[in-house]
């Protein structure tokens, strides 16, 4: 017969699962979770070091609980907003049935409950499959992953537009956009790079250790680097403190630098003046486009076709 939710038994196990979700967890938070005080849930730890589960503690008055190395945890399970919750991040993030990401769910759905599989089926068959992007090799990032863990140059084999060999302290990795990058110092050119993984050709770790940029933000990094580099210098003023403007604009469109009068600048580049034009015309605050003429007169495009937009239809 199934121990009961107020059972011993079934308290322990409860107390596992809420310490490997929160490593770290204090015995006075794990009794809060658990309805019990503190001295109950320390109890029922002791029953799962007692069936030779690997719980680690820390001492002190700050201390907390987590599992040891080495621990083989039980099936893994999921509730329906769970698994839907998966199926949810590989259809948005445009992964498709036959990359990595697609093949996994496929894996989780055929070890899932027929009602759960179902669901998940049901879901991915109103989406269609998205165009593929360009094909990683999950070994490459698994390596640059690791140099930059450790802290640790890396020479890459590179193709562009010719191929190259280089040698990066690589800083993290990210995918951004469909693609996969990794942002890095270059050696040879002094430099910050972002280079797409899917153009790496070999990865070769060096002994030689480096320090990442203190404070480093890899996806507001990212987001400024994809920024450069395009055809046409944008400089807009927007009335408005930086914080404000900072949840109004995405980090690709440009830099953002705060002004003495409480206004902000934004920099940026861009080749498509008009999609420019519609991502500023989301600030909820004035602003004055000083440069390109061209976004300038997107801008006013954009304006009149509003404005046309709110005048009421003509009688017929």
């Amino acid at each position: 017969m199934a121990p009961d939710g107020d059972s011993p038994t079934a308290r322990a196990l409860l107390a596992l699962s809420e310490i490997q979700d929160s490593p770290g967890i204090t015995a006075a938070a794990l009794g809060e979770r658990l309805g019990v005080s503190d001295r109950a849930a320390r109890r029922y730890v002791a029953i799962l070091r007692e069936a030779d589960i690997p719980v680690e503690s820390t001492p002190g008055r700050y201390g907390g609980y987590q599992i040891g190395r080495g621990f083989r945890p039980p099936p893994l399970t999921f509730t329906m907003s769970e698994a839907l919750g998966l199926t949810m991040a590989a259809v948005e993030s445009r992964h498709g049935r036959d990359d990595a990401a697609g093949r996994a769910l496929a894996k989780l759905t055929r070890v899932l409950p027929a009602t759960l599989a179902a669901s998940v089926d049901s879901l991915r068959a109103l989406v269609p499959t998205p165009p593929r992007g360009p094909e990683v090799d999950g070994a490459i990032v698994a390596q640059l992953l690791q140099a930059a863990s450790d802290q640790r140059a890396t020479q890459i084999r590179y193709r562009g537009h010719h191929s190259f060999t280089t040698t990066i302290d690589p800083w993290g990795v990210i995918p951004r956009r469909g693609y996969w990058y990794v942002l890095c110092w270059s050696r040879e050119r002094e430099a910050r790079r972002l280079y797409r993984v899917d153009r790496i050709e070999s990865v070769h770790p060096l002994q030689d250790p480096f320090d990442p940029p203190p404070g480093l933000d890899l996806l507001a990094a990212v987001e400024e680097h994809l920024s450069e580099g395009w055809l046409l210098e944008v400089e807009v003023i927007i009335e408005a403190p930086l914080d404000h403007v900072r949840c109004w604009l995405p980090r690709q469109l440009g830099r953002l630098d705060p002004l003495p009068d409480g206004h902000t600048r934004l920099r940026g580049t861009t080749s498509t003046p008009d999609w420019y034009a519609v991502r500023l015309a989301e600030i909820a605050a004035p602003f004055r486009v000083l440069a390109p003429p061209e976004l300038a007169e997107e801008v006013r495009r954009l304006g009149d076709r509003l404005r046309e937009a709110s005048q009421p239809a003509a009688p017929d």
